[in-house]
């Protein structure tokens, strides 16, 4: 035991001592510029790509900010490095190596330095150094490590994010069986999209910067067993300083086990520094999220996302605006009928800039205070993130055809220009297919948005085998999304032509059409893909008789649910984490407000018509008219559609002597992540619809 506690503390010390170290910028990668031998997007072309992730505005607003993420597929691993350029785009240089990820990089001290998060000392710490990258000091020696950060207005002061403990292990209760590894739970939720509920929850603390080192952090939930920010997905957005830096306002959903599995309303509470303990929720009565506060510029207001309805988070996501000085609250989106989200305050804190999806694309939008909305710009791309810089924006931007890049923009045109340029070299090797705008009439007569997306060198002459993309969520918008995984230019450049409708629930088209898919997974919303791939098999140049079927999540659901209805339309399907057994995904989800609105209610209420309705469109009561080859795809750690719904289908279809096959990742959720599964799964993909849909 005396050894065992010698070894640790010379452990620690060496960690505290190399959290002190200074060590100067390298030389980081860029996105490769290799001489390509094809013109045709691949997999492993793809994977050269370099990752633009979140970036920031120098408080002059003339430099930026910005990481990008470089992918390791040797080493099956990824690494960020943080970069600085003009806010032009010129004078770009690394300010960080690439032999450890180093992220979110903030302006401090008047933009004389930059704070920043490295794993140069063993864990995630909280760093900072020079604006040119030298100098570098670690400020913390937070034992569980920091996972996001925000500086009080004045640098005094900085708000982090770490993970805090509640209750304890059987392995710890029962001191005899250190090595145990069973969990004993006696309430809801034990997991949670990709992990088993362990006790562990993000806390904020703050802490006083003095010198090279933090001192005196305090937890600003002490005693409270809540996660701030909310998992899964939640960071550091979910907070912000006052511009006075005496209070901060925080995002909480203050609930625990089953109450928690059935609700969605979350609260802003702002917190007071000078008197600790002492917090105010400014948003008790909504029942729905509230989440992601930003204070304004001069401190007198603080704007949020916000949803109205309790257990349904495809909500309409709301601006709501808070007066600070009267108390008065305002929605100013209610005169339109989309979501908002990434807020962002103009410098004059008279109105705010948003990102919204309508129609198919994701466009940057300004908001005054008296909730007057004008658009500011247009085309075929997705806009996200927007910061003001003065007579310009800058934002970040996708599209089916091009990575996520940083651009200028001019707000009074629209006018954009790329300034990051990240993956030119690459881009300017490669044919993009054609993303074609279509409208489809549904068999109720409404028309229906649809992406078309065509092999590069696209000929009407020749045929080509087809897919039809099925959208997960399942509201979520089928707009300009560039993906890693679901990425239509790879299947393009492979042959075929994507077919994408914007099917019943997805966002961008009016609350009406999201919500007619609540308690009807097997009604309008499978009709309208069924609508869109008869509308485009129609021309000349699909084959007709070589139609593939694709999706993940809920488009994994449709997989299953077509593959039992669609009349031999179709020669291959392939579905990534569906749900098959409708009965069997009721109980082992973990968010049991998606299944209680999306399904109408639990399978054992007979009375209850919309539940029963649904439950009756289980693809698994179907299985009898599968009759067409199935690729499954599915993650062991997947806790939202267990590995078991997809193993069944795969079962049930072996069991019908139906040609098809198994993916299964044992180190993988929801989504495949590791490169080398990546590629794997690509492979697998694309090697199955070749199988199929090319011989």
């Amino acid at each position: 035991m005396k050894n065992r506690i010698k070894l640790t503390l010379i452990i620690t010390a060496v960690m505290i001592a190399s959290c002190v170290d200074k060590k100067e910028n390298g030389t980081a990668p860029t996105a490769p510029t290799v001489k390509l031998t094809s013109d045709l997007m691949t997999p492993e072309v793809m994977m050269k790509f370099g990752r633009i992730g979140s970036y920031v505005l120098s408080p002059d607003k003339k430099k930026v900010l910005y990481t990008v993420a470089y992918v390791n597929v040797e080493a099956n691993n990824s690494r960020t490095v943080i970069y600085l350029m003009n806010s032009d785009g010129s004078n770009k240089q690394a300010l960080t190596a690439a032999d450890q990820t180093e992220t979110d990089p903030q302006w401090i001290n008047g933009g004389k330095q930059i704070a920043f998060i490295s794993s140069e000392s063993g864990s995630s710490q909280l760093w900072r150094m020079d604006a040119d990258g030298s100098n570098r000091r670690c400020l913390s020696n937070v034992k569980e490590g920091i996972d996001g950060y925000k500086f009080s207005p004045d640098g005094s002061k900085v708000l982090y994010v770490s993970t805090i403990k509640i209750g304890e292990l059987p392995s710890e209760r029962h001191k005899d069986l250190p090595q145990s590894t069973g969990r004993v739970y006696n309430d809801l939720m034990i997991k949670h999209w990709n992990a088993w509920e362990d006790g562990q929850v993000p806390h904020p603390f703050v802490a006083a910067v003095k010198g090279n080192k933090l001192e005196g952090a305090f937890d600003l939930l002490e005693g409270e067993p809540f996660e701030c920010p909310m998992k899964p997905f939640g960071g550091v957005e979910q907070l912000d300083w006052s511009r006075d830096g005496k209070s901060i306002a925080y995002t909480c959903r203050k609930k625990t086990g089953l109450s928690y599995a059935l609700s969605t309303n979350s609260d802003i509470y702002l917190y007071d520094l000078d008197k600790k303990q002492t917090t105010t929720c400014i948003t008790e009565g909504n029942m729905g999220y509230d989440q992601n506060p930003v204070f304004s510029p001069d401190g007198n207001f603080l704007a949020w996302e916000s949803m109205e309805h309790e257990g349904w988070e495809a909500d309409k996501n709301r601006l709501f605006v808070m007066d600070l000085r009267s108390g008065e609250k305002k929605d100013l989106s209610a005169t339109v009928d989309f979501d908002v989200s990434h807020l962002a305050w103009r410098d004059n804190s008279q109105a705010l800039l948003f990102s919204a999806s309508w129609h198919g694309t994701g466009q940057l939008y300004q908001a005054d205070l008296n909730g007057n909305i004008k658009i500011l710009t247009q085309g075929k791309h997705d806009y996200m993130a927007v910061a003001d810089a003065g007579d310009k924006l800058i934002a970040s931007r996708q599209s089916m055809s091009a990575p996520t890049e940083i651009y200028s923009v001019n707000p009074s045109n629209g006018e954009a220009v790329c300034i990051s340029k990240e993956n030119d070299a690459l881009m300017n090797q490669l044919t993009m297919g054609n993303v074609e705008e279509r409208w489809v009439e549904t068999v109720d007569k409404k028309q229906m948005l649809t992406w078309v997306v065509y092999p590069p060198h696209f000929d009407k002459k020749k045929k080509y085998p087809t897919l039809l993309y099925c959208q997960g969520g399942p509201q979520s918008t089928v707009s300009q999304f560039w993906s890693y995984r679901w990425n239509m230019q790879v299947m393009a450049a492979r042959g075929y032509i994507i077919v994408m409708p914007n099917r019943r629930g997805v966002p961008g088209f009016g609350r009406e059409w999201i919500e007619e898919i609540s308690g009807d997974y097997g009604g309008l919303c499978m009709q309208d893909y069924i609508s869109a791939i008869d509308d485009v098999k129609k021309e000349s140049y699909v084959d007709a008789d070589k139609l593939g079927c694709i999706g993940a999540s809920f488009g994994g659901y449709s997989v299953y649910w077509l593959a039992g209805h669609h009349e031999k339309r179709f020669k291959a399907f392939i579905a990534h984490c569906g749900m098959f057994n409708f009965e069997q995904q009721y109980l082992e989800t973990e968010e049991m407000w998606f299944v209680n609105r999306d399904f109408g209610g639990n399978f054992w209420d007979k009375n209850n018509k919309v539940a029963q309705k649904s439950f009756q469109n289980s693809p698994h009561l179907f299985v009898d008219k599968w009759d067409t080859p199935i690729l499954v795809i599915t993650g062991e750690k997947d806790f939202r559609i267990l590995a078991s719904q997809n193993m069944a289908a795969y079962a049930a279809a072996q069991l019908r002597g139906i040609p098809s096959e198994l993916l299964i990742f044992p180190d993988e959720g929801h989504w495949v992540t590791k490169p080398q599964n990546a590629l794997l799964w690509h492979r697998t993909f694309l090697g199955w619809l070749d199988k199929w849909l090319k011989n």
